[in-house]
């Protein structure tokens, strides 16, 4: 399949089924477009009308070139290895990631919140070292011949159960050298009990750190406020400043969240770069129909116009001091996903799965509540068989929306946890989600073939 645009001065052609990526100059663009579609007497006599400069050998010698390309599988390459693997991908039912809610409720109310975990306070919902104990109990078990483990703290706010995590981690630790197994534990907070030793812990332990800031003042404190009303930009923002500052910088994110209150997020972007921080990313807002604070299908030629601002600045800024990384824009053009991985996407439900503080099992965090999708506990394992199945089987070949997608074999089929709260399935999409992420990838291209 090939995708054809035009960004930031730059004509791309994509062959997504190899991975291959031209940049070519104008005609060349006008001849790949058609080259499928007309014979090569009708293609020379169009590029003659449409470039009466170039000598019509000239085309000639493109289509050859376009056909050499094609030979060698760089354009208008089949998906057929896809198709054939796709009808062979399932889960095999080994685990290699849990996402642990340690404290279902949080020390912030922020509006948009899927959980709305800021009404939860104080002890609710706080998991005991026990559950979590079981939990890692569980994932070793279930993990097959897989070495690295990955374990999120997540909540709610996790630094409310601080205790926990620690010992948690200390039990981790404890169990690799047994178990031939290496865990990458990672933290996702809102800083609000970040304090000297809780850096110290973190930055020795957690293979990467999450840290949620929203951008400007006004932005972050429009939503991002304690229970009694107060932004929390001032309290946050100098202890993520220093526990990056002693981190060294090394695997870590400050993750926001855009709503249609700032469709102008790319300032917000560029705020936290001006603030010192290099490793960002900025999540759009996702709910019902209906929601006031979530990106609709209306606001998606502002969002467009503000991925291509970032593209520009972060075009000029390469190589500088201010020079920063945008998760969604970062490719491996040269690499990339493993074909499973293409194919299917995050394995919600199937490779990674979410953990309440109680212990029951979910797919991943955003399905927590829905008591169709509670797959299990943590003593028992996976006993929904009915949703495994559903989830282990979904592929972008059998999800009917993504048959017809350039982008289907980077996405790996989009979230099946947005999907499911867009469409009522999981094997459907989430229109305004894909639309987004197809122009990131457009985006990140042209960012990373100038890199």
């Amino acid at each position: 399949m090939i995708h054809q645009y035009k960004l930031a001065g730059q004509n791309i052609v994509m062959d997504t089924n190899s991975g291959a990526i031209h940049r070519v100059d104008d005609l060349a663009f006008d001849v790949i477009a058609h080259y499928e579609t007309h014979s090569p007497e009708e293609i020379e006599a169009e590029m003659g009308r449409r470039y009466p400069e170039v000598d019509s050998g000239e085309t000639r010698a493109l289509l050859q070139e376009i056909e050499d390309l094609k030979t060698a599988g760089q354009l208008f390459s089949s998906d057929r290895p896809y198709r054939e693997l796709a009808s062979r991908v399932k889960g095999k039912g080994e685990v290699k990631a849990l996402c642990l809610h340690v404290a279902e409720g949080c020390d912030l109310d922020c509006a948009y919140c899927f959980a709305r975990a800021g009404a939860r306070q104080g002890d609710h919902g706080l998991m005991s070292f026990e559950v979590g104990k079981q939990a890692l109990d569980f994932l070793i078990a279930n993990s097959g011949e897989r070495r690295n483990l990955e374990v999120d703290f997540f909540g709610g706010e996790p630094l409310l159960n601080w205790d926990v995590v620690k010992a948690l981690v200390d039990y981790g630790r404890s169990q690799e050298t047994e178990h031939g197994k290496r865990f990458r534990f990672t933290l996702t907070t809102n800083g609000m009990g970040l304090n000297d030793e809780v850096i110290d812990f973190v930055n020795r332990e957690m293979e990467t750190v999450v840290l949620s800031l929203d951008g400007r003042r006004e932005v972050h404190d429009r939503f991002r406020k304690t229970p009694s009303g107060a932004g929390s930009y001032d309290t946050v923002v100098p202890k993520f400043q220093e526990l990056v500052r002693r981190r060294g910088g090394r695997n870590y994110y400050i993750r926001g969240t855009f709503t249609r209150e700032n469709l102008d997020f790319a300032t917000d972007i560029l705020h936290m770069a001006d603030l010192g921080f290099t490793e960002l990313s900025m999540e759009p807002a996702v709910g019902p129909p209906g929601d006031p604070y979530a990106i609709g299908e209306a606001d998606l030629p502002a969002v467009f116009a503000e991925y291509e601002r970032l593209t520009a600045e972060m075009a000029r800024r390469r190589g500088t001091a201010e020079a920063f990384r945008l998760y969604h824009f970062t490719l491996e053009l040269d690499g990339g996903p493993c074909v499973h991985k293409r194919l299917v996407g995050c394995g919600s439900g199937t490779e990674y799965l979410a953990v309440t503080a109680k212990g029951d099992l979910y797919p991943c965090h955003q399905f927590v509540g829905d008591v169709a999708y509670v797959m299990g506990d943590v003593w028992q394992g996976v006993t929904n068989l009915v949703a495994r199945e559903a989830l282990s089987g979904l592929s972008v070949y059998n999800r009917p929306d993504c048959t017809d997608c350039w982008a289907r074999l980077y996405c790996g089929g989009g979230c099946a946890a947005n999907a499911y709260h867009a469409a009522g399935e999981v094997s459907g999409i989430d229109a305004v989600g894909c639309g987004m992420f197809r122009k990131r990838l457009e985006c990140g291209v042209v960012l990373n073939l100038n890199r």
